[in-house]
């Protein structure tokens, strides 16, 4: 409107002075002119305000149905995103379940395998035992009684004929016999061991209990929320068979209370070890992913993020590698 109304007095000051310049007796006829050419270019004036302003007012609608649109997606942005989230929270809630069903099969396996080991120890005992019985056996006469032998049974009382024998000696017992011609009564003359003798073992075995026994006793422990118990019975485990594959396990279960115990520290440590030096063992995957969590806790987020990209990479189809990528998801969300 300012800038209108400046350019209506412009033009009148350009009209009057036209009309100033002009003769006297042309003054009336050219005056009704130049009134009818300001008029004119007045109206054109207010038509093109009327259309600037129909104009303006239409890009102000678009803009404001434009910006409606954008605030309505952004909702629906907002929404989607949200209902991402809650679905990755519950794949992950699902993955950590499965996780924890697939943890308790591999313990159930690991002990079973400790149990076949110690059948296998027990059946090669028995048959280390029974090769030394049948040794034996074979070292027996074909009768199972030496030649020349007296039948088995209570001893008859034999005559005391002999003029050197005192009365009340018992035969064999004078100076003249040699006590070697009197066998043992558990040893035939030739030195064989009768049939009903039974071997000597010939190993020991030792006082203290195997690996499985030790995991079991402090995993049930562990199962039962006894920390400080389960936490020494695992290191006993580990100082004992430090090259146990169990001894994986323990590390694992021992960076598992430290979580639950509020030291993130400590079990990144005992993560590290089963990372290290039992690549072989099951406890792996989750190791990995555990020592992220604890990582995050500590607040190495990118440390914790390396973790995550190693563990995809190196175990893709797992339960474990589904939760790193939703953990990856969460942290770059979160940044």
């Amino acid at each position: 409107m300012t800038r209108s109304h400046s350019f209506r007095l412009t033009i009148v000051s350009i009209a009057f002075a036209a009309l100033a310049s002009l003769p006297a007796h042309a003054v009336s006829k050219d005056m009704v002119q130049l009134q009818t050419q300001v008029q004119q270019l007045q109206d054109a004036i207010a038509n093109l305000q009327k259309t600037n302003d129909e104009s303006f007012g239409m890009l102000k609608q678009l803009i404001q149905q434009t910006a409606d649109s954008v605030n309505t997606m952004s909702t629906q942005v907002n929404g989607l995103k949200l209902g991402m989230q809650n679905q990755q929270e519950a794949v992950g809630a699902s993955n950590q379940q499965l996780s924890g069903q697939v943890q308790s099969l591999n313990d159930s396996i690991d002990e079973l395998k400790a149990r076949m080991a110690r059948m296998e120890k027990g059946l090669n005992a028995i048959q280390s035992q029974q090769q030394s019985t049948n040794a034996a056996l074979s070292n027996l006469p074909q009768g199972g009684i030496p030649a020349g032998a007296a039948p088995s049974g209570p001893p008859q009382a034999a005559p005391n004929s002999s003029p050197n024998v005192a009365p009340g000696t018992a035969p064999g017992s004078g100076p003249d016999n040699n006590s070697d011609n009197n066998p043992p009564q558990n040893q035939s003359s030739n030195g064989a061991l009768p049939a009903n003798a039974e071997p000597i073992p010939t190993n020991s075995t030792s006082n203290r209990p195997s690996a499985g026994d030790m995991y079991r006793g402090a995993y049930a422990d562990y199962i039962s929320a006894r920390y400080a118990l389960a936490s020494s019975e695992f290191t006993d485990l580990i100082k004992a068979y430090p090259d146990d594959n169990l001894s994986g396990n323990a590390y694992f279960y021992l960076g598992e209370m430290q979580m639950r115990t509020h030291h993130p520290a400590l079990a990144i440590k005992n993560y590290d070890e089963v990372l290290t030096h039992y690549v072989d063992n099951a406890k792996v995957p989750a190791s990995e992913l555990h020592k992220s969590e604890a990582l995050i806790d500590t607040h190495q987020n990118e440390a914790a993020e390396r973790e995550l990209r190693a563990l995809i990479q190196r175990f893709p189809v797992s339960p474990e590698a589904s939760q790193a990528r939703a953990k990856l998801n969460s942290l770059r969300a979160s940044q």
